[in-house]
């Protein structure tokens, strides 16, 4: 029997099946109504957890989109520079958007003013991850446990200063709370960003940081800097033998870190909605979902609602610290 014909057909089946998810993936991006390049724009400095984030999504993003996705890091102000440019100067037409951060969405507000109003100005897309920080202190500090800080601390009251990513960032308010709950007194020192607080950090000039793990790991790993506690309500996936700081004697303490995605309020709503389905594709593939675990920042897609609420709750909780602190900012 000759099996030749049999062969050819099924290659030919096989070769139009290919082709028909080719040609489907294609429509798929020519349907997508932003035909030029799109900016993701970071309000922190090259080298951060929010830049390898937005980058490791940015680029999931342009394959399924059709269009080039370039990275835009504007730091300063804890993320504000970036988020006033978005407010007051992002085009309309979608093409900007912004990988927004707990600091200048729901804490800065309280603190400053910023020029713009992040609810009134900026529309929510969808949560991009959600992970705690971990509280990390130079190895040269001889500190090994959570207990050991909180003890040195009383001892050296207005000694030990701290790293963030700036004034009214996640990493600046973990500290605040912890002040202020430990009945301590540290030093805040702002940044631009996660790679230049680090820096000091491993040079001695900070004693301390609120850092991602992202940031942090090599350095954990090289037994340069000293993880103490997690700031979450949960320990973080990543580090499971590391406690949190409310199970280490101060219930209810919780300080989540986390990145989402805004645009210009003056983009239409189909569109809105539109890169919301866009995104919360990216942020499901597992390929995304393996890479940002991996950093320590698990993906939390959502609805352009869920964003919404959860920008109102943590500004409601972070506004009572910072008036019960009596924080301001110079």
């Amino acid at each position: 029997m000759n099996h030749r014909p049999f062969l050819r057909a099924g290659a030919s089946a096989c070769a139009a099946a290919v082709l028909c998810l080719w040609s489907s993936a294609v429509v798929l991006a020519q349907d997508f109504p932003i035909k030029k390049p799109v900016t993701i724009v970071v309000g922190f400095a090259a080298g951060g957890a929010a830049d390898a984030a937005a980058r490791i999504i940015g680029k999931k993003l342009g394959e399924n989109i059709g269009v080039p996705v370039i990275i835009d890091n504007k730091a300063g102000a804890g993320g504000n520079i970036a988020h006033q440019y978005m407010a007051k100067n992002a085009p309309a037409d979608g093409s900007v958007i912004l990988f927004g951060s707990v600091g200048p969405l729901a804490i800065a507000p309280h603190l400053m003013k910023l020029g713009y109003e992040p609810i009134k100005d900026l529309a929510p897309i969808t949560m991009g991850v959600n992970f705690p920080n971990v509280l990390v202190v130079n190895a040269d500090l001889k500190i090994k446990t959570f207990a050991e800080f909180i003890a040195y601390a009383k001892s050296h009251p207005g000694k030990l200063e701290y790293a963030s990513t700036g004034a009214g960032s996640a990493s600046h308010l973990a500290g605040e709370l912890m002040d202020d709950m430990a009945k301590i007194d540290t030093v805040h020192v702002p940044y631009k960003g996660g790679a230049p607080a680090l820096q000091d950090l491993l040079g001695g000039r900070v004693a301390m940081y609120y850092s991602t793990l992202n940031t942090a790991q090599p350095h954990i790993q090289s037994g340069k800097l000293i993880p103490l506690a997690s700031t979450g309500h949960k320990r973080h996936p990543q580090m499971p033998a590391i406690p949190t700081i409310a199970e280490s004697g101060y219930p209810g303490y919780s300080a989540t870190n986390w990145y989402a995605f805004v645009t210009s309020s003056k983009v239409p709503a189909p569109l809105l909605d539109r890169w919301n389905a866009e995104l919360v594709k990216v942020l499901k593939h597992p390929d995304v979902v393996n890479e940002l675990n991996n950093h320590g920042m698990p993906p939390q897609p959502g609805t352009r609602d869920e964003l919404a609420k959860e920008i109102e709750r943590e500004s409601a909780t972070w506004g009572r610290v910072v008036r019960d602190r009596k924080i301001t900012i110079q």
